[in-house]
């Protein structure tokens, strides 16, 4: 029985790169831009009810909540090529369209007002699901709508659905390049105390090296949104995998959660990919040859980490899952397993099992990839403190 996932998407981060999540999603379904399901994807072995669900008219539908202060993102959206695809009732813009003006005290006060019409929605969609698992955020700590009203739709959803599990995807801002928002350092700080308190997992998503790497790995000379939201989509796509196209093991949101996080509180996971991938940029197609264990060495290395923190002589893991797509043998996982415990290539605490936690599972059969295998990393590492220091500074 699937376990489905319900995503609320809020401000103008979390809906720009849940749009991209959704494309992302409907390619590896086989699922066209208007929800319907491609003629050469009927006899797939794939989880759809996970995050999607079926109308009376038999096209597939997203899971999902869009909820934003002000119209413009959701209205771009609603004017996209996907633009068919959302249920226009679980879409709520605020009737003064003013927004939170990056302030997080007015998008938590804002929810107050309007947290009966979000509430709805999000009942109707549990009461929609056979088996619900949990809810998925998206949203930035730095603006005022993902922060304010994300702290308070975190706060509600506890509360309201205690037995289920919370994941934020939360994108953290860039404090190397001064910020036009004077009031960024306190929104993030109110809005990390409801991810301390109120979430299960927290995927930190750091704008510095998501911009690091777009200019770095994909060599585009002049990044934009449009390009760092790609980066969090395939982050976002590839976590999701072993519940989408199960196996053995991993294929719950829980069994995921729970070997990452051995204490409730230390909950913030880091995210690396590997090898990236860009339609924009040609040096970016470059196929090489990918193997188990250059995979899971690149993974370690920070260049290609989605966080960038500060590591110190004491800093180290604490937990590793390593989510490898694609053609893979168990015996491939074995060996790089051992080649990357005698090299000591990493550090783990000394009071836990020193592993590092494989999950194998399928590429979608639906998109076309040059790499045989890819691979995933959710690390639970002390260094993050690091980044709450710069986001706080």
């Amino acid at each position: 029985m699937p376990r489905e996932i319900i995503t609320i998407q809020t401000g103008q981060c979390g809906n720009q790169i849940g749009a991209e999540f959704w494309e992302q999603l409907c390619l590896e379904h086989g699922i066209s831009n208007d929800g319907i399901l491609e003629d050469f994807a009927t006899s797939g072995n794939d989880r759809k009810d996970v995050f999607f669900y079926q109308a009376d008219d038999d096209h597939y539908i997203p899971r999902s909540i869009l909820v934003d202060l002000e119209p413009r993102v959701i209205s771009n959206i609603m004017e996209s090529r996907c633009g068919n695809l959302y249920n226009p009732e679980n879409i709520f813009v605020s009737k003064d369209g003013s927004g939170a003006g990056n302030n997080w005290a007015s998008g938590y006060s804002q929810g107050e007002k309007i947290c009966e019409d979000i509430l709805e929605m999000l009942d109707r969609e549990a009461d929609n699901s056979d088996s619900l698992e949990g809810f998925n955020l998206l949203h930035s700590i730095a603006g005022g709508t993902g922060s304010g009203l994300g702290s308070f739709l975190l706060e509600r959803l506890s509360d309201r659905y205690p037995k289920k599990l919370l994941q934020t995807y939360s994108v953290f801002p860039n404090n190397e390049n001064s910020s036009d928002v004077v009031v960024q350092p306190y929104n993030s700080l109110l809005a990390l105390k409801r991810l301390a308190k109120n979430a299960d997992c927290v995927m930190v998503l750091d704008n510095a090296a998501l911009t690091r790497i777009v200019a770095d790995r994909l060599h585009i000379q002049n990044p934009d949104i449009s390009h760092t939201n790609q980066l969090v989509s395939t982050v976002l796509s590839a976590s999701t995998t072993t519940l989408r196209y199960p196996s053995y093991m991993n294929n719950d949101l829980a069994s995921m959660i729970a070997p990452l996080i051995p204490v409730p509180k230390c909950h913030f996971i880091s995210t690396a990919y590997t090898p990236f991938t860009s339609n924009d940029a040609e040096t970016a197609k470059v196929v090489r040859k990918t193997t188990v264990l250059d995979v899971m060495r690149r993974l370690l290395q920070t260049k290609n980490k989605m966080v960038s923190t500060t590591p110190t002589k004491s800093s180290c893991y604490i937990s590793i899952l390593n989510i490898i797509q694609g053609d893979v043998e168990p015996t491939e996982v074995h060996k790089s397993l051992l080649r990357i415990r005698e090299r000591r290539i990493a550090q783990f605490i000394p009071w836990g099992p020193a592993s590092i936690q494989v999950a194998l599972t399928k590429k979608s059969p639906y998109t076309h990839s040059q790499h045989r295998v890819s691979g995933l990393m959710m690390a639970n590492h002390t260094s993050i403190a690091s980044l709450f220091n710069r986001t706080l500074m």
